[in-house]
Parts: C-alpha cells; structure tokens; sequence
C-alpha cells in the first residue's frame, strides 16, 4: 500500500509541469437520459426504503457522536486526497494534507476528533476523477449508478481508482469491515435527508439532482473558482458600426 502511494507521488512530481486545462464538467451531455432517469427511479425506491433508518439516527444518536462518526470515516478514507493533491500537482496542499492525516489519527484519536482544523490545516476533498480533469481527460457523459447516484463517465472511473486507497478496502478483519461500512452508510443516510427536502420540492428531480451534481462538481474540479460563461465571437461580430453611431458614454 505504502509504496504504491510512493510510486504515485514520484509520478505527480515527474508530470507535475505538464497539467492541462481542465475542461468544464458542468456542460457534460445527459446522452443516457433515459437510462439514468431509471436508475434514478430505483435509487429513489431504495432511499424511500432506508429513510426511517435514517431518521432514527439523527434521533436517537447526539449529535456529538454522529460528528465524531462522521470525522472517523472523513479521515480513514483521507489518504485518497493526500495522493489526488501530489497527482493534481499541488505539492504545499499535499503536504498539509499529511500532517492534517497525522494529526487527526494520533491526537485526534483515530480521527474521532479534529484537532488538525483547530490548528489551520484546512480540509481538502480531492480525488481520482478531479485528477483525470486537472490533467484534460474530458467528463464525458452525465450517468446516473445504482447506489452510488450523480456521476460521470470520467468520474466513474475515478471511483474505481479511489477504491483501492481506501484503507477501509485492506483491512482483514472483514466482520469490523462490514459493520464500519453499515455504520458509515447510516450516517451518510442521516445527512442526506436535509438534502432530499429540497429535491423532492424541485419540479422536475432528475434534472434538480443533474444540475446540482454537475455545478458542484466543477467548483471542486476549478477549486472553487470555475470560468465565467464566455459569449461566442459572432455574436459581438453581429454589432455594426452602424449601431454605435450616436451612442456616447456618460462621464459622469
């Protein structure tokens, strides 16, 4: 594991001058609408069926151990961020995120608590699928999976890659395994259900959950400052001088 992370890192360092522009995830096509639009259908049967579940946490459970819950698995899976930085080729961030994983697995008892963000070092969500865009892999298609929801073709792919740094996937203890996993997907359950207000208001669902992903998805992949809608050469070519004639500025 160890030193497939090492090997990685040597690669981000050697293609580290060789980014290229990322491309805009949030025009990806939906050329599979139909079939997305049924898988969304059976996600959403599958959400119906496991909401009580999640209510019930959020009602039983105080809320200072669902956060600590939610701060143990945050950190478990942070080595998936820690080598996406090194390959996107943001060394002083990967570095910060080390120390971040460090501190919060020593100090912080296994990541229950978060000491590293009372210090300054700031939390970080990186992965495969926004290093294949640093490095111009186009999104490709919107797709909708079973279970795992919103995604891409490019993304999906980068799930796949992410699996394996999860060091979750490695433990042998497969019986803790399976109950850290139950554990974790009732948590995540119980944080879903603010966001199911909003989606089930919306018009049209499918394209509420299409559009969120897919913005969202680009302020990750350009770090928050995605690029300004650009308007087409022909159409400034459309104005005349014609146009401008008798048109003067206000200098006041």
């Amino acid at each position: 594991m160890r030193v497939k992370i090492s090997l990685m890192v040597v690669l981000a360092m050697v293609l580290a001058g060789c980014a290229a522009t990322p491309h805009d995830t949030s025009k990806a096509p939906d050329r599979f609408e139909r079939f997305n639009r049924v898988t969304y259908k059976v996600n959403t049967f599958g959400s119906k069926i496991t909401k009580p579940i999640g209510r019930a946490q959020k009602k039983i459970v105080p809320q200072p151990i669902r956060t600590g819950i939610s701060n143990f698995f945050d950190n478990i899976t942070y080595p998936v961020t820690i080598v996406n930085s090194f390959l996107q080729g943001k060394f002083k961030q990967g570095g910060a995120d080390v120390g971040r994983f460090l501190l919060n697995s020593t100090v912080g008892v296994a990541g229950i608590f978060d000491p590293a963000t009372d210090v300054g070092l700031e939390k970080h969500d990186e992965d495969f699928g926004q290093t294949l865009a640093t490095w111009g892999v186009p999104s490709g298609p919107y797709l909708m999976l079973p279970v795992f929801g919103p995604t891409t073709l490019r993304d999906a792919g980068g799930l796949a890659l992410d699996i394996p740094l999860n060091p979750l996937r490695h433990y042998e203890n497969t019986s803790v395994r399976d109950k850290l996993d139950v554990l974790y997907a009732i948590e995540l359950r119980a944080q879903l259900l603010a966001l199911e207000e909003q989606v089930e208001a919306s018009l049209d669902p499918y394209i509420f959950v299409r559009e969120a992903y897919l913005q969202n998805r680009n302020f990750q992949i350009f770090d928050g400052n995605p690029p300004a809608a650009e308007i087409p050469d022909d159409e400034f070519d459309e104005i005349s001088d014609e146009d401008l004639e008798g048109f003067e500025l206000d200098e006041e």
